[in-house]
């Protein structure tokens, strides 16, 4: 066993880990280094070759996984993978606790609830809201929801992944933060590569053009704090002060982008994505509103 560990090893404590990517790996090793006893499975077996020699146990089916445990992590791509791995293992089902921290949709994760109650186990939901490599750290949190007697049961040894945070009862919602998360997310992300390469084609190196970037895409929440005690409330309220900036403001920005971007020859799938959400606020005549306004199209008409 590792030679960090830090609390007695029991069978209560014993943790399987199904989905051995870099997360799986990832918070096996930190499993182990907690003091926990940890059973891994995966479809291509020699991915668990190190955890192995960090003191993992390897089991040779899925129902020899879920079986060693009362806590099962599954770490795979989407709920689908839990269908087909643990379809063979449900059998071995009654009793156990799954957590799944996959990412699919809200419903998919509701659906996969109810399955799992139908098999006699309890489910929880999560969404780990960092990178392999800071699993474990002061920097990590993961979302959970589902059952709140069964999280607290297991809640010590899901905080060795991250903060936990509990949303509540239902299944879908966790799973539902996870993805507004990650919306957030992929969207920064390709801002950042678009930016990137707008700046590329003057010349400037990435390695130039994205510590800048970073920089100010550190800032973005302090500006969106900035002047507002609670953010989200006026949204909440239904209002959009456009004492600040205004619809019409942040949509001629979205015009110079796009127009610069077509000039340059680069791709317009975003900035048009964007600049579609002032064109239909102005459309629907609040140019004069705060650029919160744009929630509107974004819920949607119906």
């Amino acid at each position: 066993m590792n030679a960090h560990q830090n609390t007695p090893t029991s069978k209560d404590s014993s943790v399987t880990v199904i989905g051995l990517g870099p997360m799986g790996q990832a918070m096996t090793r930190t499993l182990l280094a907690a003091g926990h006893p940890v059973t891994v499975w995966n479809r291509t077996a020699s991915r668990a070759d190190g955890l192995v020699a960090d003191g993992a146990t390897l089991a040779a089916t899925p129902g020899e996984a879920v079986e060693a445990s009362d806590l099962v992590i599954l770490s795979l791509t989407d709920y689908r993978a839990m269908y087909d791995i643990l379809d063979r293992a449900a059998a071995s089902l009654t009793g156990r606790t799954l957590v799944n921290l996959s990412s699919d949709t809200p419903g998919r994760t509701r659906e996969a609830a109810t399955w799992a109650a139908g098999h006699g186990a309890a489910f929880l939901t999560g969404g780990v809201m960092v990178p392999a490599p800071m699993v474990g750290t002061p920097a990590s949190q993961v979302y959970y929801s589902g059952d709140a007697p069964v999280f607290e049961r297991h809640r010590e040894a899901l905080a060795r992944l991250g903060t936990p945070r509990y949303l509540g009862a239902d299944p879908g919602l966790a799973q539902l933060m996870y993805q507004a998360q990650l919306a957030v997310f992929l969207t920064t992300l390709s801002g950042l590569m678009h930016a990137t390469a707008m700046l590329g084609s003057a010349g400037t190196p990435a390695k130039e053009a994205l510590p800048e970037l970073l920089t100010f895409t550190d800032s973005i929440g302090a500006m969106l704090r900035a002047g507002e005690e609670h953010p989200g409330a006026a949204l909440d309220a239904g209002e959009h002060p456009g004492d600040l900036s205004t619809v019409t403001m942040m949509g001629a920005t979205s015009d110079h982008i796009v127009e610069t971007s077509t000039s340059l020859g680069l791709d317009l799938a975003l900035p048009l994505a964007v600049q579609a959400h002032y064109r239909r606020a102005i459309e629907d005549g609040h140019g004069g509103d705060n650029w919160t306004r744009i929630i509107d199209s974004i819920r949607g008409r119906g």
